[in-house]
């Protein structure tokens, strides 16, 4: 297990006094977006002190790839990858409850909170994934209860961090849960991957070697905990216009380039801040769509990050490791003087690969935390 000198050497600062909670609370600092605190669930209305506790309450990781090829286009229209996905502890929040089932009641519901981001625009009806990942269960576990989810949503969409797929594995973890956990790690993951592309992803323990569509999932050793900036444009860009703006035809090779398995072997060997890992051929289309794109990323640079990237088909774009000492107090204001993004200070995050029936912030019972700042508080166990 990652042990504090490593976290305190790799994370930004205002992260040290997170805890490891079902239910983060979510923080606004000077420019920049903190997603956990130390406490617990959020306030989230009138609709929360109305409701009875839930049976169960977890969070949903984003994700980043740190690298991403595109090895060809198959013949049946799909895109074949090869991507190292990593989850990041930038959460949405939902919540459980179980009944019995009932005869012409819905197996499966959902609501989402008035004050989550674009509440407007998320459906609650069978075109939602987790309503979708429920149903699923419901289905295919004849003995599992009826489960209601309200969702409070903060990682943004069209940002390439997975944030819809990540609510579905979290659905289905939570179904799993609530049935006494009949069904494997890898059924979920199965089952996750007729849901959307990346939701298997999530049922790893945060850092997996994805292949195919991205529905094959390799579970890797977790990396270790690193400073990792989410900077999220206004705009947004569909996965589909990205790559038709690639311009690959059924059965033609992808662009030329590093080899995936050479790259996932030196992040995995440590090294996450060489910049020459971090691979994406989805940017060049990207960028030929929205333009500025490339700028910021160029700004980024300038400010002294290690690394620095677009996710997916973005538009969110990622700087790993910390700014220069000289703009650590500044850059945040420059870059949204410059572009409307909104900027998210996070890290690396992972589930305990050994402990299925936890989810991403969950310890198990009696677990040991320190934190060098206050004692009471920590992200992980020694």
């Amino acid at each position: 297990m990652w042990g504090w000198s490593l976290l305190v050497s790799l994370a930004p600062p205002s992260a040290l006094s997170r805890l490891p909670a079902a239910t983060p609370r979510y923080l606004r600092a000077p420019g920049v977006r903190l997603s956990l605190d130390a406490s617990a669930l959020s306030a989230v209305g009138e609709v929360e002190d109305a409701a009875p506790a839930p049976d169960l309450r977890l969070v949903a990781p984003a994700k980043v790839n740190l690298f991403l090829r595109v090895v060809g286009k198959r013949p049946d229209g799909f895109h074949e990858l090869a991507s190292l996905f990593q989850t990041v502890s930038l959460f949405d929040d939902l919540d459980f409850w179980t009944s019995p089932r009932e005869e012409g009641a819905p197996l499966a519901s959902l609501e989402v909170t008035p004050d989550s981001l674009g509440a407007e625009l998320i459906p609650t009806d069978e075109s939602n994934l987790v309503v979708r990942a429920l149903s699923l269960y419901a289905e295919r576990v004849p003995s599992s209860p009826a489960i209601h989810c309200r969702l409070h949503k903060r990682i943004p969409a069209q940002g390439g961090l997975g944030g819809g797929s990540s609510d579905a594995a979290t659905a289905l973890h939570a179904a799993n849960r609530l049935a006494g956990l009949p069904v494997s790690q890898e059924t979920l993951i199965e089952w996750a991957g007729e849901l959307g592309s990346d939701c298997g992803f999530f049922l790893s323990a945060g850092t997996a070697y994805c292949t195919g569509r991205g529905e094959l999932v390799d579970p890797r050793r977790p990396l270790p905990p690193t400073a990792c900036y989410l900077i999220k444009p206004a705009a947004g860009l569909s996965t589909p216009s990205v790559f038709k703006a690639l311009g690959l035809e059924p059965g033609e090779a992808g662009p030329a380039g590093a080899d995936p398995a050479d790259l996932l072997s030196r992040f995995e060997g440590g090294d996450v801040y060489n910049p020459d890992l971090y691979v994406n051929d989805r940017e060049p289309p990207a960028f030929e769509l929205m333009p500025e794109l490339r700028q910021m990323c160029d700004d980024l640079r300038k400010f002294g990050f290690q690394a620095v990237m677009m996710s997916g088909s973005g538009t969110t774009c990622f700087a790993i490791g910390m700014p220069l000492e000289e703009v650590q107090e500044t850059w945040v204001d420059e870059l949204q003087a410059k572009y409307d993004v909104e900027v998210f200070e996070e890290m690396f995050c992972r589930r305990i690969a050994d402990e299925p029936s936890l989810w991403y912030t969950e310890q198990p019972p009696g677990a040991v935390l320190t934190n060098i700042e206050e004692p009471e508080r920590g992200l992980f166990p020694l």
